[in-house]
């Protein structure tokens, strides 16, 4: 069967997380992936966070479906193998540090010349302009300065990191959004062009709905816990039997609060003045919120989901990590797949999250450093077997 982004190359030389999430779901999607690395260590996720098991599970989750092929950038006949490549290839992405690539002479002026269609695109902290583009960016760096750790955590509490990599892999997805609007860009225009998504724009992007809010009501946005505007139910409630992730998260709109009482078996305080409309509920809050969790205490939380979800009221487990992991639906939407990798043997891993169905996805295990480079070299490159074993002799590959 043939695949969305079938006949699509794309060459990936960043590492990390931002740039080998977005080049990871293009895989899956279909692309013909090379992860472009160096002869002696490769991509350092690799070695991030490495243990006995040898290459790092940092790396396995983020770098599925994709060939490694390894070659000496700062060797002048790896330059030139590497322009061969990009003139066979459809699309660069590249996170290096701002000025990287074209110290090596290797940046997009040159590039285009090389290939006139190629889709050149940049990951950075802060992009190639603007004030801060000379500044390095992390994780945290892009949540601190795009809004998100403003606004999340309690009132009495800092601004919070949130795990979820929203600057990281959140930057990765916009990136593969801005490939695949090239590439359609192409189609019509004949050219390529340079895509450049930073960071700090991926987070601010994700944090539109803040900035809405303080247009709205005229001051920054105060952290607001687990509260969900002024819906109650709309909160975090514990449950039974009181571990630190048994919790439930109920959103019960106007129009399901019959239904919830219902399933509380309180259908009474329909008519109690206190909880009659939203207004009230709100103002009442602490009262009502304290029935909701006297009732939860005395259930486990996935109880409560499927009590509330065959109501019709939003409800949601707080899962923790090992709960995602086994999820039953999750591994019904092959969300959760368990791979191969040596010497580590199985590991779980997370599926694509795009469903087509045309072209269903297929995960398979993450390159071993360089492992494709001799027949990449042969079958792409055009590279003889004598000169092959001479490029590893000489460090080129």
């Amino acid at each position: 069967m043939s695949k969305a982004l079938q006949g699509i190359r794309v060459v990936d030389m960043t590492h990390n997380q931002a740039g080998p999430a977005c080049t990871q779901i293009l895989a899956f999607l279909g692309a013909e992936v090379i992860k472009l690395e160096e002869p002696k260590g490769g991509d350092v996720a690799r070695r991030n966070m490495a243990d006995q098991h040898g290459d790092s599970l940092f790396f396995l989750v983020l770098n599925a479906n994709k060939q490694s092929l390894t070659l000496n950038l700062k060797s002048d006949e790896g330059k030139a193998l590497f322009k061969k490549l990009m003139a066979c290839s459809d699309v660069l992405v590249e996170n290096f540090s701002p000025g990287a690539l074209d110290r090596l002479g290797l940046g997009y002026e040159v590039l285009k010349q090389v290939n006139p269609r190629l889709i050149y695109a940049t990951i950075k902290g802060f992009g190639t302009y603007g004030p801060y583009s000379t500044y390095k960016s992390f994780e945290p760096i892009a949540q601190a300065m795009g809004g998100a750790m403003s606004v999340t955590g309690f009132p009495d509490g800092p601004p919070t990191y949130m795990w979820p990599a929203i600057g990281d892999s959140g930057t990765g997805m916009h990136m593969a959004i801005g490939i695949l609007a090239a590439l359609q860009q192409r189609h019509a225009s004949g050219r390529g062009q340079h895509v450049e998504v930073s960071m700090q724009d991926a987070v601010v992007n994700l944090c539109r709905v803040s900035l809405r809010d303080h247009q709205r009501y005229g001051h920054a946005m105060p952290r607001q816990g687990n509260q969900l505007g002024r819906n109650v139910p709309g909160t975090t409630y514990a449950c039974h039997p009181g571990g630190p992730n048994d919790y439930v998260f109920i959103f019960a709109q106007p129009q399901m609060w019959p239904a919830f009482l219902g399933v509380i078996g309180q259908p009474e305080l329909a008519e109690d003045e206190r909880f009659k409309t939203l207004e009230a509920r709100w103002e009442s809050r602490e009262a009502l919120n304290a029935i909701v969790e006297a009732w939860t205490r005395q259930r486990g939380k996935h109880e409560i989901m499927k009590l509330m979800g065959e109501a019709g009221v939003p409800c949601g487990a707080c899962q923790d990590t090992g709960e995602v992991l086994a999820d039953p639906h999750l591994k019904a939407r092959e969300m959760i797949v368990d791979l191969e990798y040596a010497p580590r043997g199985a590991y779980k891993t997370v599926g694509c999250p795009i469903k087509l169905s045309d072209s269903p996805a297929e995960i398979r295990r993450p390159p071993q450093l360089g492992e494709h480079t001799d027949d990449l070299l042969r079958e792409l490159l055009d590279v003889g077997a004598n000169d092959v074993q001479r490029l590893h002799d000489e460090g080129v590959v």
